[in-house]
């Protein structure tokens, strides 16, 4: 067992990492503790290739133990089940900084596993696994050209911050995730409140100066005890086998490219592939099985090949579009006359709908997870990418890892823009339905999104867009791409989102699949994502300029108000009677607060009212002169007893009860009668009583 203490050499960033204590039989192992947050983390290589894989099978698990936070999960078996959303979200950020740094080629299953084994607030434990993660391939013999180092920035008042606790981050404009080597940059996810460029640069290269202290302490350990690498050889084709294909149906392959629609152009390249298959079996059927890969994989490096040089060399991209240009754009809002509000955009072949729900404080989302305190939303974002939408058949199953992150995304966008609870008390739920995609639908739902928020008429303080750039990098020759297609995306070295307002940035997400990209190349992106965000926030304020004034009329109706928390009690009765009388009489639903908040929830503005204006008959304190609909209660020979609702009841002397002379209460009110009384009088005892005469026209 090894130990070693890391300081920071720029901030007061701080960690421990253990080596060779626990899980002797993984490849690679290491445990890094922050203060109380330990995470262990592994990784496995099988040493077989299993047989026709044709990918890099890498998959990066980040484990969540309520036990970390002493807690026991709930349910009928008290274990843990499939991962929060935070645990997937976290998954995503262990896997984007390490994918690009193994061999290409490479095709050994690669597990990397965080187990979170302790956790406290002020120690993010995400960070752990992240840098874990890269510590524990680096010192095993699986290839992989790391290390990398992670961190969080934070920007609190003019300041940036290293790995911010919770409580600090409540105070922070920015919460940056950014990941790279010690040379260069290879991962960043942000969420930002409206962030200039020039700040969220500076955000980025001021995190990277911590990433490379930690990188330079991490090649210190495998310096030391880090195992020898096994050693890779990349497979390639045989030569006369790639120039018999080359000269079979690359010109073809060339051609087919040259299309500005998707369809057509990846239904060319099949026909194409096709072809130059039944060629080669029918040439030698037995061989055949054995070579297929090898033509398949000599065919797409044409392709890509082809498709690198037209934009780094000839400056002309596969669509015809220059390296800046944005595809037609298009925006319509309105489209659902059921839906609370929703919007249709489309950029190109990709086109996104999105649609807001509207709903009262039950409808808030509790997120479970590793936190101290229960997590509830009231605003939550989902994407959906079904298989139609990019023209394929698969079976429809829960949202996958893509699906959680980039619904996780457009919710960092638009969350900055959100009106506060206060102003607006709503529970706000946005699903982003795919329905055709070319490259960018996270982005796509970003801009529907906005629509639909608006439609619906949220107050939200400005519309957010989003742009994808790409990179792609050959030698000393570079272009940067404006609103990458499905094929730059693929074929390319960078995939940057940018979203925000004409104001600044609110969301912010880069994946490199090269060795990582410079400052430079992240200005002149960001430069090209401002110039594009300003072209489509006009194509969506010249659809709807700003939100809508009023609400769907199918969406609830929302009323607060604020009482006296020592009548909560009158509000609700005893078991519950008068508050489940006031929502049988008016259909709302009613949320009470131990601090006097309430809030009435129903499905049209009269049935809030009412329920609003009996809960305040109930609160508010009698006078004498106040007027009530009450119910008779008692009868006694002296006279009749009313409930005035809210635990309140006083009584209608028997000479009160009518202009003429009554000779028994009965005659005129019996139990049960609803009586229209006035109060006359609250005697030093504080009994009430009431008159009924006082209200009835002279004789």
């Amino acid at each position: 067992m090894k130990e070693f203490d890391y300081r920071s050499e720029v901030t007061n960033n701080a960690f421990h990492v253990t080596i060779g204590k626990v899980a002797e039989q993984a490849n690679g192992e290491c445990i890094l503790r922050a203060g109380d947050s330990i995470v262990l983390t592994t990784a496995v290589m099988n040493r077989n290739v299993r047989e026709g894989q044709d990918f890099f099978p890498l998959t990066c698990e980040y484990q969540e133990k309520l036990y970390a936070v002493g807690r026991i999960p709930g349910g009928y078996i008290k274990r843990e089940g499939r991962g929060s959303m935070e645990a997937t979200l976290n998954a995503r950020q262990m896997d984007r900084p390490i994918r690009p740094l193994f061999p290409e080629g490479f095709k050994n299953d690669v597990q990397v596993i965080a187990t979170v084994l302790s956790v406290a607030p002020e120690d993010p434990p995400e960070i752990l696994a992240m840098n874990g993660s890269s510590l524990a391939l680096s010192l095993s013999d699986i290839p992989f050209d790391g290390p990398t180092g992670a961190v969080i920035v934070g920007y609190i008042d003019g300041n940036y911050v290293i790995n911010p606790s919770e409580e600090e981050m409540e105070h922070s404009e920015l919460n940056l995730t950014v990941s790279g080597t010690e040379d260069a940059i290879m991962m960043v996810e942000a969420g930002a409140n409206e962030l200039s460029e020039e700040q969220m640069l500076g955000a980025i290269l001021y995190g990277h100066e911590e990433i490379k202290s930690i990188c330079r302490f991490f090649k210190k350990i495998v310096a030391e005890e880090g195992k020898p690498k096994y050693e890779f050889v990349k497979h390639e084709p045989d030569a006369q086998l790639r120039e018999r294909v080359e000269r079979f149906c690359k010109d073809r392959l060339i051609q087919a490219l040259r299309s500005d629609n998707k369809m057509i152009r990846e239904d060319g390249i099949s026909e194409i592939k096709k072809e130059t298959f039944e060629l080669f079996e029918a040439a030698d059927a037995e061989i055949f099985p054995r070579i297929r890969n090898d033509i398949d994989a000599i065919m797409e490096e044409i392709v890509r090949n082809e498709v690198r040089r037209l934009i780094t060399e000839d400056k002309v991209r596969a669509d015809g579009r220059a390296m800046d240009q944005i595809r037609p754009l298009s925006a319509e809002c309105g489209l659902l006359p059921r839906a609370h509000g929703s919007g249709l955009f489309k950029r190109g072949q990709t086109q996104v709908l999105s649609v807001v729900t509207l709903g009262g404080p039950r409808d808030v989302l509790y997120v479970d997870g590793l936190h101290q305190e229960e997590v509830v939303k009231s605003y939550f974002h989902q994407y959906n990418f079904p298989p139609f939408s990019v023209g394929d058949t698969k079976p429809l199953r829960s949202p996958g890892r893509r699906e959680i992150g980039h619904g996780f995304l457009a919710e960092r966008a638009l969350l900055p823009v959100l009106p506060d609870s206060t102003e607006f008390p709503y529970t706000i739920r946005v699903v982003s339905e795919v329905l055709s995609s070319n490259g960018s639908s996270s982005q796509a739902s970003i801009c529907g999104s906005t629509l639909s928020l608006m439609d619906a008429g949220v107050p939200i303080k400005k519309p957010v867009a989003g742009i994808a750039m790409g990179l792609i990098k050959e030698g000393e020759n570079m272009s940067i791409l404006t609103d990458i297609q499905g094929l730059e995306d693929h074929l390319g070295d960078m995939d940057f989102k940018v979203a925000g307002t004409k104001d600044g940035i609110t969301a912010l997400q880069m994946d490199i699949k090269i060795e990582g990209i410079d400052k430079e190349v992240m200005e002149v992106a960001l430069a090209q994502a401002k110039k594009a965000r300003a072209e489509i926030l006009t194509v969506i304020t010249d659809c709807i300029a700003e939100p809508r004034k009023e609400l769907s009329k199918y969406a609830p109706r929302i009323l607060a108000l604020d009482i006296d928390p020592e009548k909560i009690r009158e509000v609700i009765g005893k078991g519950g009677k008068t508050i489940n009388g006031i929502v049988e009489a008016t259909g709302a639903s009613i949320d009470t607060a131990d601090d006097g908040h309430i809030t009435i929830t129903a499905p049209d503005g009269e049935s809030g009212e009412k329920a609003k204006k009996m809960i305040e008959e109930i609160v508010r304190d009698v006078e004498v002169g106040d007027v009530y609909e009450g119910t008779v209660v008692r009868l006694m020979k002296f006279g009749a007893f009313v409930d005035l609702g809210g635990n309140k009841e006083g009584m209608i002397h028997i000479s009160k009860l009518a202009h003429e002379r009554v000779e028994s209460v009965e005659d005129v009110v019996e139990i049960g009668d609803k009586v229209k009384v006035k109060v006359i009088e609250i005697d030093d005892k504080g009994r009430i009583n009431l008159s009924r005469k006082a209200l009835l026209p002279r004789p």
